[in-house]
C-alpha cells in the first residue's frame, strides 16, 4: 500500500498544472489551510495533490468525501474520528492511510505542533474536495 501511494503521489506531481493557496472545504473546520499543488482530470476522475496545514487545536470540521483519500502525514498528529464519536485512527509523521468514500468523519490537531499531511483526492469529475455534513453528536467540533 505505502508503494502505490508513493507511486500516486508522484504521478500527481508530474501532472501539476496549478499553484494555488486554499482555504480547507469543510466547515465549521477551524485553523485549516490547504495549497492544491497538482490536479488533472483524467477520465472520468479528477485526481487532486494537496498539502494541508492544521494548527493546534484546529479540526477539518464534519465532512465527507465523494470518493477515495489517500494521505501521508508529514508533521504532527492527526486524530481521525467518525461518525460514532470514537476516533478510527491516530496518526503520526510518517504515517499513511486512506479515507473510504462517503464516510462522515473530522480530523483533528489535539497536540502543540502543527498538523501537516500531503493528500491525494480520487474523485468523481467535478466533485467538491469535501462536502460538509452537520456533527453526528459528538461532544466536539
Amino acid at each position: 500500500m505505502r508503494t502505490q501511494f508513493r507511486a500516486a503521489l508522484a504521478g500527481a506531481a508530474v501532472l501539476t498544472m496549478t499553484f494555488t493557496p486554499v482555504i480547507a472545504d469543510a466547515t465549521p473546520g477551524r485553523g485549516v489551510t490547504g495549497t492544491i499543488i497538482a490536479k488533472t482530470t483524467v477520465g472520468d476522475t479528477d485526481y487532486t495533490l494537496r498539502r494541508i496545514v492544521i494548527d493546534p487545536g484546529g479540526s477539518t470540521g464534519w465532512h465527507y468525501h465523494d470518493g477515495m483519500l489517500y494521505a501521508a502525514v508529514e508533521g504532527g498528529t492527526l486524530t481521525h474520528s467518525d461518525s460514532t464519536c470514537k476516533p478510527d485512527g491516530i496518526y503520526s509523521k510518517g504515517a499513511v492511510f486512506t479515507e473510504p468514500s462517503d464516510q462522515v468523519h473530522i480530523g483533528r490537531n489535539l497536540g502543540t505542533k502543527p498538523l501537516v499531511l500531503n493528500v491525494l483526492y480520487v474523485l468523481p469529475k467535478g466533485s467538491p474536495l469535501a462536502q460538509d455534513a452537520p456533527n453526528p453528536g459528538c461532544d466536539f467540533q
